[in-house]
Formats: structure tokens, sequence, C-alpha cells
């Protein structure tokens, strides 16, 4: 190979081995908006207590079904593009 060509490899074997460090479900802690604890404490319930945990709890849920639809999407997005490919 050519110094060219080799730098090339070298360069995509980087590029490949770092983009697969990222992952999709690589999330920040809160996506729902203001931090869980700040909202649960807002709805008046009291740190610790059965109804906190259970605020905890639903706005784990509501990531989590937040994350899966993301996901969902975005394959399907994948598929359509795979069985639909448009031809210039």
């Amino acid at each position: 190979m050519r110094p060219n060509s080799l730098s090339a490899v070298a360069l995509t074997l980087i590029v490949l081995a770092l983009g697969a460090c990222a992952r999709r479900s690589d999330i920040p802690i809160s996506n729902l908006g203001d931090d869980d604890d700040a909202i649960c404490r807002a709805n008046g319930v009291a740190v610790g207590s059965a109804d906190y945990a259970a605020c905890l709890k639903n706005r784990d849920v509501q990531r989590g079904n937040a994350i899966a639809r993301a996901d969902r999407a975005q394959r399907n997005l994948g598929e359509y593009m795979l069985n639909n490919p448009s031809r210039p």
C-alpha cells in the first residue's frame, strides 16, 4: 500500500474504534425536564415516604418508555430506509 492509503486505512480504523465507544442508550440523567428529586418534592411529597418512592419510580418508568419509543422510531426508520431505497 502507498503511504496515503495506509494513513487513510489507519484513520478509518481509528474513527470506527471511537464510534464504537458511543452507544444509543447513553442518555443524560434526566431527559424529562428538571431533576427527579426536585419534581417529586414540588408535588408535595415528603422525602423518604412511600409516595416519594412511587414518584421516583414513575419518573424512571416514564424515562424508560421515552427511550424505548426513541429506539423504536430509530429502528423503524432504518428498516424503512433499507426496504425503500431511493435511487437517483
